[in-house]
């Protein structure tokens, strides 16, 4: 088995469009979430969703080329050229068979509303033209970023609801320790429209603080009432260990442990079980105590049952005494699909500038999330030895077990 170096990391978020942004965000404890006037409009319950604001889609890219990418796959390829600038890998140097693709993706809603609208709008199907098919394919960003980028190794798309990003990390985790892959580029994008949340808002799922979009998503907290929407795109560049080093690569950090695990018991509730199962065997694949974690950054969403049975199942790893536990989502809102894999980028982001970032919003545990020893102001030190938890629909968990020299 060979081990498993992160090299380089790109992001766009709410938070903003690059490192140094988004880790001033984080250490800050500052909100990405706004109320959108056009869901106002719309008739939504919850108008809430976290926002990218000043990005340039044409940075990297020409019309001709966007015209197959959805919005989240130009965000994934903008991360995707940040982590191997990062890197230090030139596009000649992954155009191989060793270099592989694997992102987490589980809808791309709004070109398949785009396509049938121009149907019922024009009463025949030439009109459509052949960017929608790409656009509108949940493979869309590993296709797509595999033509630009010129890959020649892996290249699939991982769908399990919000728990995708973080089994394509997990999984080119695994391809590189196999000896399958020298290196693998990986991550997760969710889109930002209201036609891909309006269903979401229908199940009343969403938190109604319209009149504090910042104080809204309260993960752990007594008073949660929802989650909120976001979305961007995280990416990473996983290397064989040995290689980075010899090349001379900055080691970022080491993805240590990869576990995996699903409930077997609802679509929508998750267990009370599950997610110790995948916390429990990433630990022991990185060959790691409960004791030795410093950091658990946890899936919480803000949801009355999901942080509940979330707490349980960290209660029954950690027993009384937990690591320092924050959700980001506090800040960012639900990321979905890319949330697995934004939350190992934030944590490099947070290892690399000596700190932990805060579950912010959080007044007081209830009940269900009583005994977590909750973040709720940034602490002034770098992370070692972190958990990174995910879990969507269906019961697919998924938790990534980092290690950070200081």
């Amino acid at each position: 088995m060979f081990k498993v170096a992160i090299t380089g990391i790109g992001i766009i978020s709410c938070l903003g469009n690059d490192r140094q942004t988004v880790t001033a965000a984080l250490r800050q404890g500052q909100s990405g979430i706004v109320a959108d006037p056009r869901r106002q409009e719309l008739g939504f319950r919850s108008p809430l969703t976290g926002a990218i604001n000043g990005f340039d889609p044409q940075r990297h890219l020409t019309k001709k080329q966007r015209k197959t990418m959805p919005e989240f796959a130009v965000w994934a390829h903008t991360a995707a050229l940040d982590a191997l600038a990062q890197a230090g890998l030139p596009l000649e140097a992954i155009r191989n068979d060793e270099t592989g693709l694997v992102f987490g993706c589980d809808s791309s809603c709004l070109a398949a509303v785009e396509q049938v609208d121009l149907l019922r709008q024009t009463g025949e199907t030439k009109s459509i033209g052949s960017g929608l098919i790409f656009r509108s394919m949940t493979s869309t960003l590993t296709m797509n970023l595999n033509t630009l980028l010129g890959t020649r190794g892996a290249c699939w798309s991982i769908a399990s609801a919000c728990s995708s990003g973080g089994h394509a990390v997990g999984q080119a985790a695994d391809l590189i320790a196999l000896g399958r892959q020298e290196r693998v580029i990986c991550g997760g994008a969710q889109e930002i429209n209201w036609e891909s949340m309006c269903s979401f808002d229908g199940l009343g799922a969403f938190s109604g603080r319209v009149d504090d979009p910042s104080a809204a998503c309260r993960p752990f907290d007594a008073e949660r009432d929802g989650l909120v929407p976001s979305g961007g795109a995280a990416a990473l560049v996983l290397e064989r260990y040995d290689l980075a080093k010899g090349r001379g690569a900055t080691i970022l950090g080491e993805l240590l442990g990869y576990g995996f695990s699903s409930d077997g018991e609802h679509l929508s509730v998750p267990s009370h079980d599950g997610l110790q199962r995948a916390m429990r065997k990433a630990l022991a694949g990185g060959g790691v105590e409960p004791a030795d974690i410093d950091y658990l950054c946890a899936h919480a969403t803000s949801t009355p049952a999901g942080d509940a049975a979330e707490a349980a199942n960290i209660r029954a790893v950690f027993g009384q005494r937990t690591p320092p536990v924050s959700s980001l989502k506090s800040m960012t809102g639900h990321e979905l699909w890319m949330s697995g894999a934004s939350q190992v980028v934030y944590s490099v982001l947070m290892a690399q500038g000596g700190f932990i970032a805060p579950n912010i919003n959080f007044r007081q545990p209830d009940e269900a999330t009583a005994g977590l020893n909750i973040v709720t102001s940034t602490l002034l030190r770098a992370p070692e030895q972190v958990l990174c938890n995910s879990a969507g629909f269906g019961g697919t968990n998924s938790s990534l077990l980092l290690r950070f020299c200081s």
